[in-house]
């Protein structure tokens, strides 16, 4: 079951158009955070816009990014709201990385 703040992230992420959204409940494996969530963007401008654009509509209902890294070159963004972390990434790093593999 996902966490509140999770489903508002992936709500946001699908009005935003990224694809491929999966939560991972990463509780048992790591300290930092209860939820990662991973989604694609179609190119490194739409990475960007997901990225910030999620950022101020958390503002928006309240709910503060801690940071983001990665804005620059927007190949993979990541997006941390405490309790959940946001990787935005282009297809090409995806596939490379394959966070679902680590933590799926």
């Amino acid at each position: 079951m996902q966490d509140s703040l999770a489903q508002t992230v992936t709500t946001i992420l699908d009005e935003l158009k990224a694809t491929d959204i999966d939560v991972f409940d990463v509780r048992a494996n790591s300290g930092i955070t209860d939820n990662m969530v991973v989604c694609t963007g179609t190119s490194s401008r739409h990475v960007g816009a997901i990225a910030q654009n999620l950022t101020e509509a958390c503002k928006k209902q309240g709910i503060e990014s801690y940071g983001a890294e990665g804005i620059n070159t927007a190949d993979w963004v990541v997006v941390d709201f405490g309790q959940v972390i946001v990787h935005v990434m282009q297809q090409e790093s995806r596939d490379l990385y394959q966070l679902e593999k680590l933590w799926g």
